[in-house]
């Protein structure tokens, strides 16, 4: 196989399996906020039993999440040589401002957030588990201004030629806001609270569909239910807004994401479909101008299509791509009607009495993580055949070292070891969760925590 497709495929694999674990901190990191913060306000234990279950958890998807990021900045260095090169001042930037003041400050809260319990005062630790939140939360601001200065790049001038060509900061901030990094950077921070807060809800929901630990399960469930709720409403918004940044900025990368081919026309809107490159067709069901009427707010405003742009500058895997795109919008669709009709329950008072429901909130735990991974996938392939779009192509950007069997030999190990360390992070995690919210030590103040949660159940 070809070289360069087998250094894409090992720095997706790697990424795409680094990605599951990220927004599980970052979302969980807020609920633990809301948990703690709700300890402090009303004195009820309950909440701050929520908040060490959950504190355990956070760890675990922290810890597996350092390990499988480190390998991706050593990939830069053996399998994308040129591009280290031609953007290392650039992209290295952003990453060691990502661990001065990101990194830094979640891992120095760490350690007061795990073992400061009974050994520093409620409102110490309450600030140290906001210092982890903050963190992970600047963390992810590093990764997607570099990310995104690849797709929009600014504020940078390119010094030398040919070989030796590379390009240097000018304007740090300009290259901090470039044109699509705050709306991709909300994009973002949204899909993982969605992730942390489906994780919370389909815990709670199978406890109490098991009828394990109801009073404190039917707390936590609601308080991350507003949240999903809040932010499952929000995310359309910023899926528009990055839409908007994506026609003004990659009208290539739009057109791939709808099958549009036509140079100038105006553009439907797919629900659904199947894109035919050979023929230019997409078989499917759409909105016709959808697309026109979102962008320019017309039904028959033309659109830049495809066939407006050489044919050696257009995204390549156009189906692939469509694909991804659509299964991220269904997902944030399906999430938005999810959290209402439970939000409509719980204001009803019978969220807890229907246990279908309930059983879809155990297995949606997934559908966010999977609309985060195919966000990035359409995202990435969309911007191809562009590393940093515009400037340097993804065929140009190899190691010129590196061979075909050294990446397919340690993409096949990366594969077992990421598979032995998922295996590992499944059975820690349902470990966890099987012994539950009470700690030993916990089991004999329990009857009395139970009793404030029916007590705060009750007024609720």
């Amino acid at each position: 196989m070809d070289v360069e497709i087998l250094a894409r495929i090992q720095f997706a694999f790697t990424i795409a399996f680094h990605y599951i674990y990220p927004p599980l901190s970052i979302g969980l990191g807020l609920l633990m906020v809301i948990m703690e913060g709700q300890y402090l306000r009303t004195g009820n234990k309950s909440y701050e039993t929520l908040a060490r279950f959950w504190t355990k958890i956070f760890a675990l998807t922290f810890g597996v999440g350092v390990a499988t990021g480190i390998v991706m900045e050593f990939e830069f260095g053996t399998n994308w040589a040129t591009y280290s090169r031609y953007v290392g001042d650039i992209f290295g930037s952003a990453l060691a401002a990502e661990g001065l003041f990101a990194f830094a400050l979640e891992s120095g809260f760490l350690g007061l957030l795990l073992f400061g319990w009974n050994r520093v005062s409620s409102k110490v630790h309450f600030i140290a588990t906001i210092g982890v939140f903050l963190g992970s939360m600047f963390s992810a601001v590093w990764i997607v201004v570099a990310n995104s200065w690849q797709q929009t790049p600014a504020g940078y001038q390119i010094v030398g030629e040919g070989f030796h060509a590379r390009a240097e900061i000018t304007d740090f901030w300009a290259m901090v806001f470039n044109p699509s990094s705050v709306e991709r950077l909300l994009h973002v921070w949204i899909g993982a609270f969605l992730a942390g807060a489906f994780l919370v809800m389909s815990v709670h929901a199978y406890y109490i569909l098991k009828n394990k630990h109801v009073e404190i399960s039917k707390m936590a469930f609601k308080i991350a239910l507003g949240v999903a709720t809040f932010f499952s409403l929000a995310q359309l918004a910023t899926g528009h807004v990055s839409a908007d940044g994506v026609a003004e900025n990659q009208p290539a990368k739009l057109a791939a994401l709808e099958g549009h081919f036509d140079a100038d026309a105006p553009a439907d809107m797919y629900l659904f479909g199947w894109v035919d490159k050979e023929e230019q067709k997409v078989y499917g069901l759409k909105i016709p101008g959808g697309l026109s009427f979102l962008v320019e707010w017309d039904f028959d405003a033309p659109v830049k299509g495809l066939n407006a742009f050489p044919e050696d500058e257009r995204p390549t895997a156009l189906n692939a791509i469509f694909q991804f795109y659509h299964i991220m919008i269904a997902i944030g669709m399906f999430l938005i009607a999810l959290t209402l009709y439970a939000s409509f329950r719980w204001y009803k008072g019978n969220l807890f009495t229907d246990k279908r429901l309930l059983w879809v909130f155990v297995f949606a735990v997934l559908l966010p993580q999977i609309a985060n991974q195919v966000g990035w996938f359409a995202a990435e392939m969309g911007r191809q055949p562009w590393v940093v779009y515009g400037l340097l192509r993804t065929s140009d950007a190899l190691s010129q070292a590196v061979t075909a069997n050294q990446v397919l030999f340690s993409l096949i190990m990366f594969t077992i070891i990421y598979l032995l360390l998922f295996l590992l992070f499944i059975y820690l995690l349902d470990k966890k969760i099987k012994k539950g919210p009470y700690s030993e030590e916990m089991v004999a103040d329990r009857p009395m925590q139970q009793g404030m949660a029916d007590s705060v159940s009750s007024k609720s």
